[in-house]
């Protein structure tokens, strides 16, 4: 977890399809194109079913969770690692060299991750084993399809990448262990974990990726530089972050470490800025989805010195670092590899992009400004998540679903 390297070379690989001759049906040609299109609709259709459980009209039985457990669980199990298998199937195809799942394989993979997600929503307590059961089959399924191209050509570059997934998939099995009466913290452990190894997971690929994206994306020149320091430090401090939050949540330990991340990945943010990036929706949508994990850990921070409530915390990490990040990943992954212009997106980006960041500053500053009126914030910022991602998946879908507009393969 400590190295965190990645060349010139293999970003441009990243950004760039080999020329072969297209295979297969269209959307199950490459592992971005099922899940990016499911984490979308599925971003959509989760958040609506939570307006409904938060307003009192639940009308699913959600596998016998609570309606706060299955939100929590879903945006991390299903939404997050939909956007992760699709991210990592594609990058470590080009990282590698070695082609990745596609096909029949792949939409069995994605078939785990439905199925699970359907269970779980419409599928009464009964159910929820048989929804275990898929869900860590497609944990363990996607880690074994991005392990085997690693390992085969020895890229150990990547393994950082292969422990996260990992530990995704066991705090997958902690959070059902508690859900099933097995394991009593198994349910927080699971939740939290999962949200941390997310964001974790964030930070190492924004710490490759975003400073390559601003230089070639602003229009000028500008050189942006990371220190090596920063990067090792801030993932030791992390993951003691991660585990006192686990063992000792709240406490002051958790606080002072929230501090120190708060002010080594403010150094690192600094570092990147530069007046282009304002110009360009999918460089400003990332950097301040990067500035929302900040304040997270400075909202995280105040829980213990100003007794803030630990939900704004959560949500700063969530909608804005998680939600805000993976949309305009997506956004521009999805561009870059069905042979679209990344330097000329869809016009309806720069919307979308500042609905979510509406809906962030709704469920994070309002209530701080105005805690008598939680609940209205709350669904506000739910409804503004709802269309934004609605209208990304209405967009994307043609894009998703169709051959690369260049006859590449892909």
């Amino acid at each position: 977890m400590l190295r965190y390297c990645c060349t010139f070379q293999e970003i441009n690989r990243l950004l760039q399809i080999e020329e072969s001759t297209p295979r297969g049906v269209a959307w199950l040609r490459l592992g971005f194109r099922p899940f990016f299109l499911a984490a979308l609709a599925f971003g959509a259709i989760s958040m609506l079913i939570w307006l409904g459980v938060f307003g009192g009209y639940r009308s699913l039985p959600l596998a016998g969770l609570s309606g706060m457990v299955w939100h929590g669980h879903e945006m991390i199990y299903g939404y997050s690692m939909a956007v992760i298998a699709g991210f990592l199937l594609t990058a470590v195809r080009n990282w590698t060299g070695v082609a990745t799942l596609r096909g029949i394989p792949l939409l069995l993979l994605f078939l785990c991750w439905l199925l699970a997600r359907l269970l779980l929503a419409v599928g009464d307590a009964a159910y929820l084993y048989y929804a275990a059961v898929f869900d860590l089959l497609f944990n363990t399924g996607f880690l074994v399809a991005i392990a085997v191209p690693v390992m085969r050509t020895r890229s150990w570059a990547q393994a950082p990448i292969l422990l996260k997934a990992a530990l995704m998939a066991g705090s997958n099995l902690l959070f059902y262990l508690g859900a099933g009466g097995a394991l009593e913290s198994g349910i927080v452990v699971g939740l939290f974990s999962g949200l941390y190894l997310v964001l974790a997971l964030i930070l190492m690929l924004s710490r490759r990726v975003l400073p390559f994206f601003i230089e070639r994306g602003v229009g000028y020149a500008v050189q942006l530089s990371n220190r090596k320091w920063l990067d090792i430090s801030s993932v030791v401090l992390f993951v003691a972050f991660w585990l006192a939050d686990i063992f000792r949540p709240d406490s002051l330990p958790v606080s002072l470490l929230a501090i120190a991340l708060l002010v080594l990945h403010a150094m690192r943010w600094v570092g990147w800025y530069t007046p282009g990036i304002w110009k360009k929706p999918l460089l400003w949508s990332l950097y301040l989805a990067y500035g929302a994990i900040i304040a997270g850990f400075a909202l995280k921070a105040a829980v213990y010195f100003l007794d803030l409530s630990p939900y704004l915390a959560l949500h700063a990490f969530a909608v804005g670092g998680v939600g805000l990040m993976t949309a305009g990943m997506m956004s521009r992954v999805a561009l870059g590899h069905t042979g679209r212009d990344i330097m000329a997106p869809p016009a309806v980006l720069t919307p979308v992009f500042l609905l979510l960041v509406a809906a962030l500053l709704a469920r994070v500053a309002l209530p701080m400004i105005d805690v008598s009126h939680y609940r209205l914030w709350v669904v506000v910022s739910q409804g503004l998540w709802i269309v934004a991602f609605s209208v990304l998946t209405l967009r994307y879908f043609p894009i998703l679903t169709q051959p690369r507009i260049d006859g590449q393969d892909g």
